[in-house]
């Protein structure tokens, strides 16, 4: 018999192994001082994680769901700790195209297919809970770059780069490994037992296949609002630290901390939004979600202040983990359990753009205005649409619509 909670601390074992991908920062002033590479040639490296996670989730999706979540989870423990493993290689032999390759290729494979893995296991075992069990899971990626920053700098100060690389990946090797000979969906046995009194379970009317779901408008309709979450959540994070010091005149030091706190704060929005979306429901939540960030980016553009300043960063922090967190039981109320791995792996696409558009975004719009106050205000604009997309979603797959697609808000 299978203890569901331990099956949660498996999936959290994982994501916090492949969510140190969030603490690349801390690795690229070392990477670029002992290897000689330029800003952007070292932030390519992370860019590609990002990008072959959101490929791979969307096209190896289907491929996860058949082989189960135990052997893909040791598959994704094999690929992102030879992608660590390999960089230390390549920052060894002083070879970018290596680098490339193992972190970004390799291991955001490994990224792509460790991240859909557990969601699906974790939904099931947790049927009347769907945003609670993805907030925890979920959770571990965020919370990932408060525990490896740390770690990552101290291995560095006492072994160096290449060391450190293959050190983290036996760790998490071995940790992915323990964690995913653990994964496993409930039986018929113990479905009985995974009941929770907290909310009448969501029974679609229809079970949707991955290819069934892309000729479902609402997919499309979710993949949009994703997409703009993440494009200002990640935007606003690749320049969170210059941006306080050039706005609200912090130290430092104090935007390093800042930067601490939004790792938290990321990974405290993902279970605090995922949890009160079982509540409220998931189209309520991504409404709320758009409504607070209209008002706090607008704000933002105009806050000198360094208090309200983060303040207003970490609000906005944990809606944009608050989304990631809510869209797989969204996705699951929407279409089902059946194939959630590969629907969830789908609209991770709206991720891998996401993580190439943001940042350059924000860094174009910098280098022409020599000011952020455009880009907060282009965000702001872009969550309004978000919103008016959120309520017609909401509007059109309420309780009375359920035969056309049924999420029971």
């Amino acid at each position: 018999m299978k203890n569901r909670w331990l099956i949660a601390l498996s999936a959290i074992g994982i994501h916090i192994c492949i969510g140190s991908v969030y603490a690349w920062s801390v690795l690229t002033k070392p990477i670029m001082s002992q290897m000689g590479f330029s800003l952007k040639s070292t932030q390519w490296t992370f860019s590609l994680a990002i990008l072959f996670l959101g490929l791979s989730a969307a096209f190896l999706g289907g491929f996860v769901e058949k082989m189960g979540p135990r052997k893909s989870g040791l598959l994704s423990a094999c690929l992102f700790g030879a992608g660590m493993l390999g960089t230390g290689l390549a920052i060894y032999l002083g070879s970018l195209p290596l680098m490339y390759l193992f972190y970004g290729v390799i291991g955001g494979m490994g990224l792509g297919i460790g991240y859909i893995t557990p969601v699906s296991t974790l939904v099931k075992w947790f049927p009347n809970r769907r945003g609670f069990a993805t907030g925890l899971a979920i959770m571990g990626f965020g919370f990932a770059s408060l525990l490896a920053g740390p770690i990552m700098q101290r291995l560095i100060g006492s072994y160096g780069l290449v060391l450190t690389f293959v050190i983290l990946g036996i760790i998490y090797l071995a940790i992915m490994v323990a964690a995913s000979l653990y994964l496993a969906p409930p039986k018929k046995t113990e479905t009985s037992l995974v009941n929770s009194p907290v909310q009448k379970t969501t029974n679609s009317l229809t079970q949707f296949t991955a290819k069934e779901v892309l000729r479902a408008w609402q997919f499309y309709a979710l993949w949009c609002i994703f997409f703009i979450n993440i494009t200002c959540g990640i935007g606003l994070l690749s320049v969170a630290s210059p941006m306080a010091q050039d706005v609200a005149n912090l130290s430092p030091q104090a935007a390093a901390s800042m930067v601490g706190l939004i790792g938290l704060f990321n990974g405290l929005g993902r279970i605090a939004w995922a949890s009160v979306s079982d509540y409220i429901g998931r189209g309520t939540t991504y409404i709320a979600f758009f409504s607070i960030q209209i008002i706090a980016f607008y704000q933002l553009s105009s806050t000198t202040n360094a208090f309200a300043f983060q303040l207003l960063v970490l609000l906005i922090i944990t809606c944009y983990g608050g989304g990631f967190a809510a869209m797989p039981a969204y996705l699951s109320d929407c279409f089902g359990t059946k194939e959630l791995s590969a629907i969830h792996g789908k609209i991770l696409t709206a991720w891998a753009s996401a993580g190439i558009v943001g940042p350059l975004l924000v860094a174009w719009i910098r280098e022409e205005t020599s000011s952020y106050t455009s880009t907060l205000h282009i965000f702001s604009i872009c969550f309004v649409f978000s919103l008016l997309i959120a309520i017609y979603l909401k509007v059109k797959t309420s309780p009375q619509r359920a035969k056309e697609l049924c999420p029971i808000e």
